[in-house]
């Protein structure tokens, strides 16, 4: 039996979007990078970007639980001797809501060219408005992943 291999063009690509409101940082980012490789279709290959695009509005809103905001740090390095910089997540979610969710998923993807070809499929606001009504994404309801 031969290895199934998607072709160009059988992969159909949707819009998903998911409100963070009250919802956990990680339990979101899991799902998103799920929808962004393409795990939930059946013609899931690992070698292939079969995902589609997600929308993620109200950043500003996610949670973390048990003061890991305040006890996880994000580090940056920007190649030259003591260029390294840290903060907590919390400091990252009231500068850049935004960034701290497009990190923690991009850990979650693939290290090369997939995963920077799977990530730029991924778009991130702090408000509730967005641009892309005009693709009229599905409605993800991850309301088993609220913050209890």
């Amino acid at each position: 039996m031969k290895t199934y291999t998607p072709k160009a063009s059988e992969i159909t690509r949707t819009w998903h979007i998911i409100d963070a409101e009250g919802l956990v940082l990680g339990r979101l980012c899991t799902e998103a990078a799920r929808v962004l490789r393409g795990k939930h279709k059946t013609t899931f290959a690992p070698h292939i970007d079969t995902g589609d695009h997600v929308i993620i509005i109200n950043a500003s809103k996610v949670v973390m639980t048990k003061g890991k905001a305040d006890k996880s740090m994000v580090y940056s390095y920007s190649g030259y001797p003591g260029g390294l910089k840290s903060e907590t997540y919390a400091e990252l979610l009231d500068r850049k809501p935004a960034d701290a969710i497009r990190k923690s998923v991009a850990g979650m993807l693939p290290k090369g060219p997939l995963g920077r070809q799977q990530i730029k499929k991924l778009k991130v606001y702090a408000g509730a408005e967005h641009p892309h009504a005009a693709q009229s994404p599905v409605v993800l309801d991850l309301a088993d992943a609220k913050a209890r």
